[in-house]
């Protein structure tokens, strides 16, 4: 019997939006991921789905919740499914990566039969354990159909490997735009793709990729921030962005007995509008995790409030022209807003 599995990326994450090297580290999902959710919502809602499975992580717990809480189906977490653990990447920057060694940065999405970090798995070892996943699913579930939420280069890895492709060949091929859907059709021991990253369901407007160059042939080196770190302690941190040997920001954050406020912000303005920015607030999420902080906050002008909502910050007091905004950072799963027209999406 024929068992098909529909394999997504998850959702747009915090590693997607600031830049960061998420491996296993459990990030969350995003404002702009919540919005991809509501379209992945739809495109399963007529579909029949017997079970859904995911990676234990939240940001792929969140994503299977799209289809798993409108159909009343339990989720399966089968940690099988959790993105290559990075090692000594998890959590850097990906500009930091590229600063410190250049080659591996390259080879990890080029040439992933070379990569390799200090702790990390390797790539066949990923490949592996996601056979293992699909096999176990199908047995689990024979004549279903089985949706299963997992990560970018787990995910890339192993449909190439189902296209007959070795690690070597696999880094000569696309990667897949958070909740993009793949399916495999199992039947006993042969597995066949039917379509790959297919990202249809979201409108240009809500995608990542649209947004970022990192994926594209061309540009395996986009840009991005490594830190100056210039105080460090107890009471907070205060950083200067760098773009190689390059002063492109500065940012500080203090801990507050509740939060982490963020009290000083800026990118400089040649760079402003292009994304950079946006990886500061990671640094200041991180930070706020690593001490046990719920959420992060900050004051800013009236003509700053709409900049970081889109990140998800809502305003919690307003004096005249000022406002105070706060950003809830816990790894929960929260409600997927509707969708006000899913014709948008052509």
């Amino acid at each position: 019997m024929t068992t098909k599995i529909y394999l997504i990326r998850h959702a747009e994450a915090e590693g997607n939006l600031f830049r960061l090297a998420h491996g296993q580290y459990d990030s969350t999902i995003t404002a702009g991921g919540y919005r991809q959710l509501s379209y992945l919502r739809e495109r399963f809602r007529n579909e029949r789905i017997d079970a859904v499975y995911g990676s234990d992580l939240t940001r792929t717990h969140t994503t299977a919740s799209a289809i798993y809480t409108p159909k009343n189906l339990p989720f399966r977490p089968l940690p099988l499914l959790r993105e290559l653990r990075l090692g000594v990447w998890e959590q850097m920057s990906w500009g930091e990566i590229l600063r410190l060694d250049r080659q591996m940065y390259i080879d990890f999405n080029k040439r992933p039969d070379l990569w390799h970090a200090e702790g990390a798995e390797t790539f066949a070892q990923v490949r592996d354990r996601m056979l293992e996943a699909l096999r176990l699913i199908a047995s689990a579930h024979p004549g279903g159909v089985v949706a299963a939420t997992s990560h970018g280069a787990a995910l890339r890895t192993l449909l190439g490997t189902l296209q007959g492709l070795s690690l070597e060949e696999i880094g000569k091929t696309g990667h897949g735009d958070n909740t993009a859907v793949s399916l495999v059709e199992v039947e006993g021991d042969n597995m066949r793709i039917v379509f790959r990253d297919d990202a249809s369901h979201v409108p240009a407007s809500a995608s990542t990729f649209r947004r970022q160059s990192w994926h594209k042939d061309d540009a395996a080196t986009e840009p991005g921030l490594w830190y100056q770190t210039e105080l460090e302690d107890g009471t907070g941190r205060t950083a200067t962005a760098m773009m190689d040997e390059t002063a492109a920001g500065h940012f500080a954050v203090h801990l507050a007995p509740d939060t982490l406020r963020i009290t000083e912000y800026e990118i400089v303005p040649e760079l402003r509008g292009r994304g950079y920015g946006v990886q500061m607030l990671g640094q200041a999420v991180q930070f706020a995790r690593k001490r046990g902080r719920e959420n992060v906050s900050l004051t800013c002008s009236e003509a700053m409030r709409g900049y970081f909502a889109k990140y998800g910050f809502l305003e919690s007091d307003r004096q005249g022209n000022t406002v105070k905004m706060t950003l809830d950072i816990r790894p929960v799963i929260r409600d997927i807003p509707e969708v006000e027209t899913y014709d948008d999406k052509i």
